[in-house]
């Protein structure tokens, strides 16, 4: 029989699970970036990897818990400052974002290095992000305080990621299994469009008609589930120990 885990345990599992399989797809970059969820059942806090540990090494222990005015609550590490107003200005903002994932993966961050760079409809996963992407075109340095993390996340509005100019992407979802799903699909599509923009030749975009319809095909998060159960397997094989709670 299943061991039952609190909910703010199994969010620990689930955000480290995340940070971990990030790692081993080459999503993060050193010990920067960012992946944070919601607390269950107390509004206004979250959990957050620490400063200081590379993604490949963070355990369920090792997030801390902040609040909505960037005081720890529980954990024996620090948050990095950029990771606070970054998060916390998201959480805030959009309260439907119950996880919030920050990275430079490197295919969606060269979109946000080339003028005019955006998502375009030509591979059948570039569309599962019609209509659901923005951009922020101004970029003003680190996140450094709060104005800062505010202004970067308000080019969020009602869009579930945000590319941010000459620094790299935010995704949101309403789940840690959607919003990672939607990081995993979302460097694939950026992959395939950098790829063909490197040939030289004209990319095929796809009917606006039949993209709209493919769209509509992709909002059952069946799949996403599907697939972070899939990665959590492939961790307990591969990386034992990786979801201990001391």
């Amino acid at each position: 029989m299943a061991k039952t885990v609190s909910a703010e345990t199994q969010a620990r599992i689930d955000l480290a699970a995340a940070l971990r399989s990030a790692s081993r797809m080459g999503l993060g970059e050193g010990i920067c970036n960012h992946f944070s969820v919601e607390v269950p059942d107390r509004p206004g806090h979250f959990l957050i990897n620490p400063q200081g540990l590379h993604w490949s090494e963070v355990t369920p222990a090792d997030l801390v818990m902040v609040d909505g005015q960037g005081s720890k609550v529980a954990g024996k590490h620090e948050v990095e400052p950029t990771a606070f107003f970054i998060h916390g200005a998201a959480h805030r903002s959009k309260p439907q974002a119950k996880c919030v994932l920050h990275t430079h993966m490197p295919f969606a961050t060269t979109l946000t290095v080339v003028h005019g760079g955006r998502i375009e409809p030509v591979s059948q996963v570039a569309l599962k992000f019609l209509g659901r992407d923005a951009y922020d075109d101004n970029y003003n340095g680190l996140a450094l305080d709060a104005a800062e993390g505010a202004r970067i996340v308000s080019g969020l509005k009602n869009a579930d990621i945000l590319f941010l100019a000459n620094h790299g992407i935010i995704v949101t979802g309403p789940s840690i299994n959607i919003a990672f799903d939607d990081l995993y699909y979302l460097e694939r599509a950026c992959m395939l469009q950098v790829l063909g923009m490197g040939t030289g030749k004209p990319l095929r975009q796809v009917p606006d008609v039949i993209a709209q319809k493919t769209a509509a095909q992709m909002t059952d998060d069946t799949q996403a589930r599907l697939h972070f159960i899939a990665l959590k397997r492939l961790l307990d094989r591969n990386e034992p120990g990786w979801s201990r709670l001391e």
